[in-house]
């Protein structure tokens, strides 16, 4: 018969064969066909151990412990490229939040393309005062300053909407050695509602940034308008002490030809030389006075203590239009930045308040642990839930809310309300310059002229006094600056109650295209236009 060969016990390298298989012995072995006594037969016949040792297949041997540090290592990659799956993770925005990210890609194209201070005009005396905005617009440190005060509250608005993140756990029970290792994952998941509100409560907060942003745009026109027009009223007045000057010197020597003549006396002379001398002193004050006006109209350009002065302005605009009160009124109750930003308060109040109204909703946790050291592997998953008890301190977050919302009411009535009174107050200052103006130029200047006239030809003819003749002369040059000074007035109240109380912007601001200078039915507003003269 045919035998086999068993796996010997104390061998473990050693595999079973068939006994006829083994190519190590050159015939079967019959004990029946043996010519000699089966007992010397099987005496020389092959050690059937000796024949499993030959040809035995060998299976390399595993140190102690391989298989569950393999199946630990298994775990543990799979472990980590959980982790990495949840680390890539985004969040879906919220319609708010595409619509501020959206506001802020068509602001940031205009005034930082590519994150970069786009080329600024190159401003020379020649430039008109819309380069002189658009220059400092770009340039002015406060409006980059609330430019990213906005990229800030818009930035927040994500983590404000988003889940809480994951946490890992790690459990694991040690006596004389490890026992279990259980590494595991913990999801917070705020009750429903909780996060849209905190999301639209940092979406207006993200819009009030923005109309600060556009405040300070406005503030920065203004303050380069104000420069400018100082200026020009400083030019104006250094021209009409100029000719006053020229006036006194004529009147000197007039005074001399009197004098020379023996029909006045010495008096008349010395008077002449004194206000002319006055007249000099002033001048010079004046002129000195310049340098500050040209810091105050640098400093609104943004311009630092090491920059270069900018150049001043040869001609000067001046703007031309009546403002309309109703119109302006309406205007400012729909595009004024402290009027929406305070809105935009009251929005963030209400959102906050919803928030609040969510606090006596539980939040729940959900988790998951895996025992590495488990054969088979044993899961632990986990819950849990926060119990909102405290009814007082739901009750008291509930109250503040509601009163932080009708305070937030009430500072945008209080603002409507100031800026009523404001345009109100604006409009009277504005009327007055005009007819002060009007005055002047039709009525008072002419007719002081005639009568210097009429006082130089009086002192000539002796039927006047020097006092008469430089009387006159005073009187021309009162009437000459207080023209100068209501024009002056009229172009900053105008520039007032465009910018800071209308909230028109300058033509050129990048801001948002939100139908700027127009009224709340969506018809265009009647803006001053300007026109230039030297």
């Amino acid at each position: 018969m045919v035998g086999s060969i068993r796996r010997d016990e104390f061998c473990p390298y050693a595999v079973d064969l068939p006994f006829d298989s083994l190519r190590a012995v050159p015939d079967r072995f019959d004990l029946q066909r043996a010519a000699v006594h089966p007992r010397d037969a099987l005496a020389q016949a092959p050690n059937p151990r000796e024949v499993r040792m030959h040809n035995r297949v060998r299976v390399p041997r595993q140190a102690p412990g391989t298989a569950l540090r393999r199946s630990w290592s298994l775990r543990a990659h799979a472990g980590w490229a959980v982790v990495l799956a949840l680390s890539a993770c985004t969040g879906t925005p919220s319609t708010s939040e595409r619509a501020a990210r959206s506001d802020l890609s068509q602001v940031s194209q205009r005034y930082r393309p590519g994150d970069a201070q786009p080329a600024l005009p190159a401003l020379t005396s020649a430039s008109p005062l819309s380069e002189y905005m658009q220059f400092a617009l770009l340039n002015a440190p406060r409006v980059e300053a609330a430019y990213f005060d906005w990229v800030a509250a818009v930035e927040r608005i994500t983590p404000a909407r988003s889940l809480p993140d994951p946490r890992l756990t790690f459990e694991a029970d040690i006596t004389n050695t490890i026992q279990s290792l259980m590494p595991g994952l913990m999801i917070d998941l705020p009750a429903a509602g909780k996060l849209r509100a905190a999301g639209e409560a940092q979406a207006a907060e993200s819009r009030a940034a923005y109309y600060g942003f556009e405040r300070e745009i406005l503030w920065t026109a203004l303050a380069v308008k104000t420069a400018y027009y100082r200026l020009h009223f400083l030019e104006e007045t250094i021209r009409v002490q100029h000719e006053t000057l020229r006036l006194l010197r004529d009147l000197e020597d007039l005074a001399r030809q009197q004098h020379a003549a023996g029909r006045v006396t010495l008096q008349d002379v010395l008077r002449a030389q004194i206000g002319r001398a006055q007249v000099e002193t002033r001048i010079e004050s004046l002129e000195d006075s310049r340098t500050a006006l040209v810091a105050e109209l640098k400093s609104a350009l943004g311009l630092g203590p090491l920059d270069a002065a900018p150049p001043i302005p040869s001609t000067f605009s001046s703007s031309e239009g009546e403002p309309r009160p109703d119109e302006l009124l309406t205007t400012a109750l729909v595009r004024n930045p402290d009027l929406r930003a305070m809105e935009e308060d009251v929005l963030r109040a209400e959102a906050l308040l919803g928030l609040a109204r969510k606090s006596g909703v539980p939040d729940f946790s959900f988790g998951l642990e895996v025992d590495l050291k488990s054969d088979p592997t044993l899961l632990r998953p986990s819950a849990a839930m926060t119990v909102p008890i405290w009814r007082d301190k739901i009750a008291a977050e509930i109250a503040g809310a509601q009163a932080s919302k009708r305070a937030a009411q009430a500072r945008l009535t209080a603002e409507q309300v100031r800026i009523a009174a404001d345009l109100t107050a604006m409009l009277f200052v504005y009327r007055e310059a005009v007819r002060n103006e009007a005055l002047l130029r039709d009525a008072l200047v002419p007719k002081a002229r005639q009568s210097l006239d009429a006082a130089r030809a009086g002192y000539v003819n002796g039927r006047a006094s020097f006092l008469d003749v430089i009387d006159a002369q005073r009187t021309l040059l009162d009437f000459e600056l207080t023209g100068v000074e209501a024009r002056t007035q009229r172009e900053l109240a105008l520039a007032s109650l465009s910018l800071t109380i209308a909230g028109v912007p300058p033509s050129g601001a990048p801001i948002l295209e939100r139908g700027a200078g127009r009224s709340a039915d969506g018809s265009a507003t009647s803006t001053p236009q300007e026109k230039t003269h030297p």
